[in-house]
C-alpha cells in the first residue's frame, strides 16, 4: 500500500513539474526581452580588440566605447599607432569623426554610411542605425536548436512596416540557459543571408554571463570576417549626456 501511495505521490508530482513548466513557457517577445536587457546597461564603458579578417591578410586594431542608452555612443580607437585617436561619435541618427591627422572634425554625410566602418564587416550605417530586437519586429517561435553545445530558442524576428531596419527578415538563436545571443542571421527583402554573427567563449563580463567574442562572417565573402573581443566591460557607471559632445570627441583619451 505505501509503493502505491508513493508511487501516485510521484505521478503527481511529475504531473505537476510538467504543468507548471508549460506556464512557464516564455513567448518569443519575452525571450528577446530578457536577452534584450542582459546584453544593455542605462550605460556602458567597454575596452575592445577587433580583428578584421582577410584571405590575404589581418589588421588588429584596439579601442574604448562609451555608450548612453541606444542614442548616444563614442568610440576611440587606441592603437595600432597610425589609427591612434581616431574617434566617433553617435548621436541619435547622426555620426561625426574625428581624424587627429588633419586636426578636423567631419559630419559623415548620407552617402558615406552605406561605407565599410575601419576597413571592418560593418557599415558607418550599422553603427548609427540600431535597431531594437524588441520593438522594431515581430516575433515568431521556430523551435528548438543546439549551438555551442547549448540548447537555444530558435526565433525569426520580420520587421514592422513603421520601423527603418534594411533587413528582410532575421533568425536568432538565445541561450535558454542564460538567454545569451549565440547566433544571429541577417537576410536581405529578397531573403538571401547576408551575414551571420556569432557569440562566443561565454564569460563574466562586468558582472554578466555573456559572449565575450562576437564573429561577423559575410554569406558572399569567403575568408570575410570581423571578430570582436571584449576585454572588459563596465555597466551602469555615471556618464552624462554632455559627455557625447563634438569637443570631448576630440580630447576623449
Amino acid at each position: 500500500m505505501k509503493k502505491i501511495i508513493a508511487i501516485i505521490t510521484v505521478a503527481f508530482f511529475v504531473l505537476g513539474s510538467q504543468t507548471l513548466s508549460a506556464q512557464k513557457e516564455l513567448s518569443a517577445l519575452e525571450v528577446l526581452q530578457k536577452s534584450d536587457e542582459k546584453v544593455k546597461g542605462n550605460t556602458s564603458q567597454s575596452e575592445i580588440k577587433m580583428t578584421i579578417v582577410r584571405p590575404s591578410w589581418k589588421r588588429e586594431m584596439t579601442l574604448k566605447s562609451w555608450a548612453l542608452g541606444d542614442e548616444y555612443s563614442l568610440t576611440l580607437i587606441t592603437g595600432p599607432a597610425r589609427d591612434k585617436g581616431t574617434a566617433f561619435l553617435k548621436r541619435e541618427k547622426e555620426m561625426w569623426n574625428w581624424q587627429p591627422s588633419i586636426d578636423r572634425v567631419i559630419k559623415l554625410p548620407p552617402s558615406m554610411m552605406s561605407q565599410s566602418w575601419m576597413g571592418s564587416d560593418f557599415t558607418n550605417d550599422d553603427l548609427v542605425k540600431q535597431s531594437s530586437i524588441v520593438v522594431d519586429y515581430t516575433h515568431e517561435h521556430l523551435g528548438s536548436e543546439v549551438i555551442e553545445e547549448k540548447d537555444c530558442y530558435k526565433i525569426k524576428m520580420i520587421p514592422n512596416e513603421a520601423s527603418s531596419v534594411v533587413w528582410g527578415k532575421v533568425i536568432i538563436w538565445i541561450s535558454k540557459d542564460e538567454f545569451n545571443q549565440l547566433k544571429t542571421e541577417f537576410y536581405d527583402e529578397d531573403d538571401y543571408l547576408i551575414n551571420t554573427i556569432y557569440g562566443k567563449k561565454i564569460k563574466n563580463l562586468g558582472g554578466k554571463m555573456l559572449p565575450s567574442i562576437l564573429e561577423v562572417v559575410p554569406a558572399e565573402e569567403e575568408g570575410h570576417k570581423t571578430i570582436i573581443e571584449q576585454l572588459s566591460i563596465k555597466f551602469d557607471e555615471p556618464l552624462k549626456e554632455s559627455f557625447f559632445s563634438n569637443q570631448n570627441l576630440k580630447r576623449v583619451r
